[in-house]
């Protein structure tokens, strides 16, 4: 960092990660190994000074647009995810290459080669026949070199590369030559067909009950036949119990001998021995003092028919004889046979392991980095054509396997959404590139350019954040050097502003009208910034801050998302209940500072933190920093207010507000039910969460009518009633109190005992009593 104020990521996060990771790896969790892994090259790179967690460039003499390996956390470990082994295919075109070709590594050797003409053509070859696919951003540097050239644009093609040569021994700068089926038009997938086969080969059948199949299948039938063995040698009635003096009556066993008694034995034994080389005895057949157990040690003690066994082992038996005779009759009797169907009707369904692998081979007949067009195929009952053995013909395809397999399907963001393919912001925020690609890639009048820079950027958005301090932000798209290197090939007649427009509107009014009660996650908020960029909108969109990280300050956007939202939301329910300044009350001069060679909203930040008075005097850093940056949310509306009226979303809205109202109060209650146990601090993110959510329900109340707003306010108290959150009555009666024309004072409370419900709190929170 240039200044001598700037803060530095503390290793304390990083040490109780490593810790984690390594009490997972030492009680058998196999993938908590990588993560040991990584925690290690994150601490070793932190101690030997390679890595300065919290810039935008932790590692030494590493230029910002390389894509780094990111742990948890945004914690960069010091590896190139570009800086991969070898592949097969590389290693066989390495062998064929001329001896003459350049480089002090095998893949610098490579990566020259693709500048040679020979190579150049085979790489242009490969780009304009779709053969190839790019997994990280740098595999599609020396592609749009290549691209350059045959386009004429010499120069910048040379600057690329001088700008490349440097880590040119190091990074694959060269997609991988394979076809990457892409969705067409507007549609969109969560996952490639390889990712979900994966993940349905990887269904097990749960352990309790694979132990009761094998018991069923396999360990019944040998009791039966062990039971058949001894009754064969009863003398007249086989035994049973007296079960209201606790007798056995009957006969008594090794009175008689049946001829074949050696032979069978001795098959019995046999196939003991066989089944248990595979099955382990289980349940009760596995207890040393079971009937099974008792008359399996019998027979090892009587290796022929006349051995006399002793009067205390002869009495066992009987025993033995007894309980399962009473309790599940006699062998071959109908009863006995009765019982065994039922339990073999029981275990007659196919195992869900066994249908998702069906569901798997199904998929298989799709490209592996491809999608599924549709779910007809995939869900359809099981048909001969399957060839699938233990699943029967006509089987149903269950619901949870279908929606595993939903995961590839190719369709526009609404209905993977409806379908509950697309559960959070989190995850829209994954499948939106492949939507913006499309809309960024539209002003390149070359279709192969234009597939190439998709590919690249829906690469990078793969990308994961770093933690970053100091107001530095995350590296943009336009500064890898072989995107900025592409502005010359731009077509000014391609107009892609309209069609982005429309879709950034849909994807806004998507993320909110699905999940009311969450505030848009950061990726998601890159992407509609992304999004406006290409629509030819200037949007002030704020990320969410961590509070353990906060610096102290905002930059100018902050202010200008809260002025805006001082504007648009006058006069409604939101801008009441949390008091929001008037838009005459902010200057028209900023008052700004620089930090970090960043423009602050000085103003903004003093607003913040005294407001943040509310949340009471506490001393700890993370809960003061919590507060200051709560209030600059609530300020701003976290997007809500730019998003909505800069859209001119708010007709749309207003017909969906009442539903949307109902179910974010509704998960508010529902979040605050929940029992979070012993845990202060799992209480408090609950309390925080809700707090959240209560806030986008306020935005959203302000779509409603007066007549609405009552209506809701009544289903909600009736809701908390019958959930018996007596401790949240607060809330609701400070918004009954805003609802009817009152205001909070100044320690948020009204007279009639109401309190405005945020989410920090500097000490005990007032929802957790006195």
């Amino acid at each position: 960092m240039s200044e001598q104020n700037s803060e530095r990521a503390a290793p304390a996060y990083a040490v109780a990660q490593w810790t984690a990771a390594l009490a997972a790896a030492r009680s058998g969790d196999d993938a908590a190994l990588e993560k040991v892994r990584r925690w290690e090259d994150v601490l070793a790179g932190m101690a030997g000074g390679r890595l300065e967690i919290g810039s935008r460039t932790p590692v030494a003499d590493t230029p910002a647009w390389v894509t780094l390996e990111v742990a948890h956390g945004g914690f960069a470990t010091g590896r190139y995810l570009a800086q991969a082994p070898l592949s097969d295919a590389e290693r066989e075109r390495l062998a064929a290459l001329p001896e003459d070709v350049p480089g002090g590594t095998d893949r610098e050797r490579l990566n020259l080669w693709y500048l040679g003409d020979a190579g150049r053509a085979e790489l242009l070859a490969a780009l304009r026949d779709g053969t190839y696919r790019i997994d990280v951003p740098e595999e599609s540097a020396l592609a749009v070199a290549a691209l350059l050239l045959d386009r004429g644009f010499a120069e910048q093609a040379l600057d690329l590369v001088a700008e490349l040569r440097p880590l040119m021994h190091r990074l694959r700068f060269t997609p991988r030559f394979e076809p990457v089926p892409q969705p067409s038009g507007a549609a969109v997938r969560l996952a490639p067909v390889s990712e979900v086969t994966a993940s349905l080969r990887r269904v097990r059948v749960p352990e309790q009950l694979a132990a009761m199949r094998e018991t069923l299948e396999v360990w019944n039938p040998l009791y039966d036949r062990l039971v058949e063995l001894w009754c064969s040698t009863v003398d007249g009635e086989l035994p049973h119990l007296d079960e209201e003096r606790g007798e056995v009556r009957g006969g008594w066993p090794c009175r008689r001998w049946p001829d074949d008694w050696t032979q069978a034995r001795t098959r019995w034994l046999d196939d003991y021995t066989r089944i248990s080389r595979d099955h382990a005895p289980s349940g009760r057949h596995a207890h040393p003092k079971s009937n099974f157990a008792r008359l399996r040690a019998a027979l090892l003690a009587c290796p022929v028919d006349s051995a006399k066994l002793s009067g205390r082992e002869v009495g066992w038996i009987r025993r033995a004889l007894a309980n399962t005779t009473t309790r599940h009759g006699a062998p071959h009797a109908e009863f006995r046979a009765s019982i065994r169907a039922a339990q073999a009707e029981s275990i007659a369904a196919p195992t869900h392991a066994a249908v998702a692998e069906l569901v798997a081979t199904r998929l298989d007949h799709y490209p592996a980095d491809g999608g599924v067009p549709s779910l007809e195929p995939i869900a359809a009952a099981v048909s001969e054509e399957d060839g699938v053995n233990g699943v029967p013909v006509g089987t149903a395809i269950p619901a949870h396997l279908v929606d595993k397999a939903a995961r590839a399907l190719e369709a526009p963001v609404d209905e993977l959404v409806h379908r509950g393919v697309i559960t959070s912001g989190e995850v829209l925020a994954r499948v939106l590139p492949q939507l913006t690609a499309r809309f960024a890639a539209a002003g390149l009048d070359d279709p192969v350019l234009a597939g190439v820079y998709e590919q690249t950027y829906t690469a990078f958005r793969r990308r994961r954040s770093l933690l970053l301090l100091n107001l530095e932000q995350q590296v943009r798209f336009g500064e890898l050097p072989w995107v900025r290197a592409l502005a010359v090939c731009r077509s000014p007649q391609v107009d892609r502003s309209v069609a982005a427009h429309r879709s950034l509107q849909q994807a806004v009014l998507l993320a909110i009208t699905s999940f009311p009660q969450a505030l848009p996650p950061n990726p998601l908020v890159r992407e509609f910034g992304a999004m406006a960029s290409l629509a030819g909108t200037r949007l002030p969109l704020v990320e969410e801050v961590a509070a353990d990280i906060f610096m102290g300050t905002f930059t100018v956007k902050w202010r200008d998302a809260a002025v805006l939202a001082s504007r648009v939301l006058a006069g409604t329910v939101y801008a009441a209940y949390y008091d929001l300044p008037p838009e005459s009350a902010w200057p028209q001069e900023r008052r700004t500072g620089t930090r970090w060679g960043r423009r602050t909203a000085d103003d903004f930040a003093e607003l913040c933190v005294a407001r943040a008075e509310e949340a009471g005097s506490g001393r700890g850093l993370a809960s003061r920093n919590g507060a200051v940056l709560e209030q600059s949310q609530i300020l701003t509306t976290h997007n809500l207010a730019v998003l909505v009226h800069e859209l001119g979303l708010a007709d749309q809205l207003c017909e969906r507000a009442p539903d949307l109202v109902r179910r974010t109060f509704d998960w508010v209650v529902a979040r605050l039910r929940q029992q979070p146990g012993l845990d202060h601090h799992a209480a408090l993110i609950q309390v925080k969460n809700a707090a959240y959510a209560w806030r986008q329900a306020i935005f959203l109340l302000g779509f409603c009518d007066p007549q609405e707003q009552q209506a809701q306010l009544s289903r909600l108290d009736e809701a908390v009633r019958d959930a018996g959150l007596t401790r949240f009555t607060p809330a609701v009666d400070g918004l009954v109190h805003v609802l009817g024309g009152g205001r909070f004072d100044e320690t948020g409370t009204t007279p009639s005992g109401g309190r405005r419900f945020l989410g920090w709190a500097r000490g005990k929170h007032w929802y957790f009593g006195d």
